[in-house]
């Protein structure tokens, strides 16, 4: 009997209890980005990190997702999500599993980190702790540099309700006339292009009697302490802090814009004033009364204010990465030249001579951007030899190397492409100014396609090499940009094959001219070809256990969301496939379901690097098969999003990237299991067990390369 006789034709996979919210499910995640500064393994400075991480993800979470839900709320939409919840329903869930998490955030920051920074010379204090000169220093830089930014902001008949920006922090002030005894409101916004924590002069920072390494308050505490300033004459009844978060998505109806360029520009300049108001954070203690007033004004939900204790707007403790105490930060790690490419750093020979050699795989952070992929487009924009440059850009840094050098490129008369995607949630600013710069260098700025977002990490060269032309590509997991390359971790491949330049030229030339193109072959590319792709895969491996033989799948991804692809992985559990997902962030499949799911496993890798590889490997009765690209299994991505994942075919690439997924799975220090009801298990090293962290793990394996013990020995 064959592992398809445990298949049962009863179940009914439309049925809610098959799946997790997708935004629960993403709380969740965020809730193991708390743990790490929860968890006392993790050293202090770097609890801090996680502290604001949290507080950075929150805010674009309500901007995005909670302020889309709302909408939905207030048109009447009953439409329910494949969990069964309807918008309604998703917005009482997200507060009720909130607030707990922001009081015990707030208390291991008030109560744990704050103390435990003091005890190694960083004393962040409240200013009644403050002596008498170092209040006047205070009061001096006051005068000097914070007074002459503020603009106090009254409301009376005269003068409405101001206009707040979207994350600006502001105090509330309540002021009466001595004259008339008239009280009245004003609110005085706290500058975000100042430092938000103010530190005191060397010779000042003391307390308790001795000198420390930093001493310092916040912003808001030296504006609250001269408000006096600010409303001369007037009695300061009190002052309380808030802040607010606005719906920051935007719809642009692309088919009816002239210039998207613009369109896009018009709707930045509305989302920071405009968008409705998600989220009122408060002081707690505020009174009751300037509470509802505020409530009104900003046309909240009493649901949606959170009252915390303690400084408001956590995400701004990045500040104490800067401190001078290494010991108190993970170990430094300086990304190493891949080997293969060493022979390039030394200038021995041209990137190009490498590639033709055999394809090269890349490994970020672990292995360097800069001397890898960046070194790639610097070279083709000063080699004589190549002809054209194309490539996708969805993000990249302010000051991007690669960038300059496309403009580079087009003054060297190549034709250069950029593909430049305006619609890069929150990069749509930074964008618009490099595809200007492109534009006035000359190179051709194209923006994809009408309803699509361009979401693939793809770079063609096409190079004359004597009486023929050959054609480079770069296919990677992340996005061009050299600062995130050092924090998440991703995948590219550099090669020269025939089949994959082929491909890349027919997705740029679907992605900037008129094409129907349907078929590619090496490359799978959504929306045409890759979910097609990906469920004849995982339904190989059906097929394979179905027929007494092995099936094995493991993907890793930052999200699984899409309920088809759920169902056909449910059936292939059924069938007797083992699956593997490491899912870093949302996962609405239930693991472990008897009868359903219960060959499959899920664990989230969370730790000092963002995990952002994508990879998917099927076993395929012994002839493996491993993919690599910029897709998750999300709707969006896979028809909504232009995609490009690729074939890995070289027999030690493919044992590398194995290995990578081996460690993952053995994780023992930054890996939670997904439980069947859809809480996470920390995995913890036994008594007799060393502990296997897979970014360490990974740290000493590109060591060890970089000492030429080769990717064969490793594996």
């Amino acid at each position: 009997m064959t592992q398809a006789a445990n298949l049962s034709p009863t179940i009914n996979f439309s049925d809610p209890k098959y799946y997790f919210n997708r935004e629960l499910s993403w709380l969740a995640f965020n809730d193991r980005v708390l743990h790490e500064a929860l968890d006392p393994r993790t050293p202090l400075l770097e609890r801090l990190k996680f502290i604001a991480i949290f507080s950075a993800n929150l805010d674009e979470f309500f901007m995005v997702r909670v302020s889309g839900l709302m909408e939905q709320v207030r048109a009447g939409v009953q439409s329910k999500t494949a969990d069964g919840l309807s918008p309604e329903a998703q917005v009482d869930a997200i507060r009720r599993h909130l607030r707990p998490r922001l009081q015990q955030q707030q208390h291991l920051f008030e109560a744990e980190l704050r103390p435990a920074l003091q005890a190694h010379d960083v004393f962040l204090l409240d200013y009644a702790d403050l002596d008498s000169q170092q209040q006047h220093y205070l009061q001096t830089y006051f005068e000097s540099q914070i007074f002459p930014v503020l603009t106090p902001l009254s409301v009376d008949p005269a003068h409405p309700f101001p206009r707040l920006s979207n994350l600006s922090l502001n105090l509330a002030v309540i002021v009466t006339d001595p004259e008339t005894g008239i009280q009245k409101f004003a609110r005085v916004k706290v500058p975000n292009n100042l430092p938000r924590f103010v530190d005191l002069p060397e010779d000042l920072s003391t307390y308790d009697g001795q000198r420390r390494l930093w001493v310092g308050v916040s912003l808001e505490s030296v504006i609250a302490h001269h408000l006096d300033y600010l409303f001369p004459g007037m009695t300061i009844q009190g002052n309380y802090l808030f802040r607010i978060t606005r719906d920051a998505d935007f719809p642009v109806r692309e088919d009816e814009a002239d210039d998207l360029l613009l369109a896009i520009e018009e709707e930045i300049s509305k989302r920071r004033l405009e968008g409705s108001v998600c989220r009122l954070e408060v002081q707690a203690g505020i009174p009751e009364d300037l509470l509802q007033g505020l409530t009104q004004e900003l046309k909240v939900a009493d649901e949606d204010i959170y009252q915390l204790n303690g400084l408001l707007n956590l995400k701004d403790l990045f500040f104490f990465m800067g401190m001078p105490l290494p010991e108190l930060k993970d170990e430094p790690w300086t990304p190493l030249v891949n080997p293969r490419l060493k022979p390039v750093e030394r200038e021995e020979v041209d990137i190009f001579t490498v590639i033709r050699q055999g394809d090269v795989l890349l490994h970020h952070p672990y292995e360097s951007f800069s001397s890898s992929v960046q070194t790639f487009i610097t070279q083709a924009a000063e080699d004589p030899q190549v002809l054209t440059i194309k490539m996708t850009l969805y993000r990249t840094s302010g000051d991007s190397p690669i960038v300059k050098a496309l403009i580079a490129a087009a003054e060297n008369n190549k034709q250069v492409v950029a593909l430049v995607e305006l619609k890069a949630r929150f990069d749509e600013k930074n964008n618009i100014i490099w595809a200007r710069k492109l534009e006035d260098a000359g190179v051709h700025v194209v923006y994809g396609l009408v309803g699509l977002k361009t979401h693939t990490k793809t770079t063609l060269i096409v190079r004359q090499e004597g009486d023929r032309i050959r054609r480079y590509v770069h296919i990677g997991t992340g996005n061009y940009n050299p600062k995130t390359s050092k924090l998440y971790t991703d995948l590219g491949l550099l090669s020269c094959r025939e089949e994959l330049g082929a491909d890349l030229t027919d997705l740029f030339n679907f992605l900037t001219g008129y094409s129907r193109q349907t078929a590619y072959r090496k490359l799978l590319v959504a929306p045409l070809t890759l979910r097609k792709r990906m469920v004849a895969l995982i339904q190989r491996e059906i097929e394979h256990a179905k027929q007494g033989r092995t099936g094995r799948i493991i993907a890793k991804m930052n999200s699984l969301v899409d309920p088809s692809m759920i169902r056909l992985l449910y059936d292939a559990s059924q069938a007797g496939v083992e699956v593997d997902l490491i899912i870093r962030g949302i996962c609405c499949l239930k693991p472990g379901i008897p009868g359903v799911s219960d060959r499959i496993r899920v664990v989230s890798v969370i730790g000092r690097y963002l995990e952002h590889a994508r990879i998917f490997y099927f076993g395929n009765d012994g002839s493996e098969e491993i993919y690599i690209g910029s897709a998750d299994w999300m709707p969006r991505n896979l028809d909504r999003r232009v995609e490009a994942v690729a074939p890995i075919e070289v027999p030690a690439l493919m044992a590398e990237l194995k290995a990578q997924l081996d460690i993952m799975l053995t994780d023992n220090r930054q890996a939670w299991d997904l439980n069947p009801d859809g809480t996470y298990t920390q995995r913890q090293p036994g008594s007799d067990e060393a502990e296997r962290s897979t970014h360490q793990i990974l740290m000493e394996r590109a060591r060890q390369r970089d000492h030429g013990i080769t990717i064969e020995d490793l594996a």
